[in-house]
């Protein structure tokens, strides 16, 4: 490993890291998929829904609570349907609900 004197951006450090690089691929890739898919999100669930990561067909859902988990799930086919139309190869959808750092 090599260290550095000076100073780098993010953006030099990942393009000179495959795999920073893949990472940040990977996250856009994933915003990517969220937008494609925001239309079809009822619109008071919309902030509840973050793009979370990729592991190959599989991609990841990141909810703000339960009750966003529910509903999000009856969506699942139709979130996944509309992935694949767009050329996305999507096998599957994950859902993962975060917790809130401000619980007792």
């Amino acid at each position: 490993m090599t260290r550095r004197n000076h100073a780098i951006t993010l953006l030099q450090a990942t393009q000179d890291s495959e795999t920073l690089n893949r990472l940040c691929a990977l996250a856009s890739e994933s915003a990517l998929r969220l937008k494609s898919i925001e239309s079809l999100i009822p619109a008071p669930l919309r902030s509840c829904v973050q793009a979370g990561p990729i592991e190959g067909p599989v991609w990841c859902l990141l909810l703000a609570n339960n009750a966003a988990a529910a509903k999000i799930k009856q969506l699942l086919p139709a979130l996944e349907a509309h992935l694949r139309s767009k050329g996305w190869e999507v096998t599957s959808i994950r859902l993962k609900v975060q917790m809130s750092r401000n619980a007792p």
